[in-house]
């Protein structure tokens, strides 16, 4: 399974927000951020909702599962 996201570009679009800034926002650490950001790690339901609502999206619209 891959979970893919656009976190990236999300905080591209909300003033070049970084890292730390979605991390302190979310409640986790930057790297965190940076683990889910690449793929390498799938944020719990609960982080993944509060990232979406940082750019007030619907979770689909940051985050979506493409099956192996």
């Amino acid at each position: 399974m891959a979970l893919s996201n656009k976190i990236r570009e999300c905080r591209f679009f909300a003033n070049e927000m970084t890292q730390q800034e979605l991390a302190l926002a979310v409640g986790v650490t930057r790297q965190t951020i940076m683990a889910i950001e690449k793929g390498k790690y799938s944020p719990s339901l609960e982080v993944a909702f509060k990232i979406a609502a940082v750019f007030n999206k619907n979770l689909d619209e940051v985050f979506w599962y493409t099956p192996d």
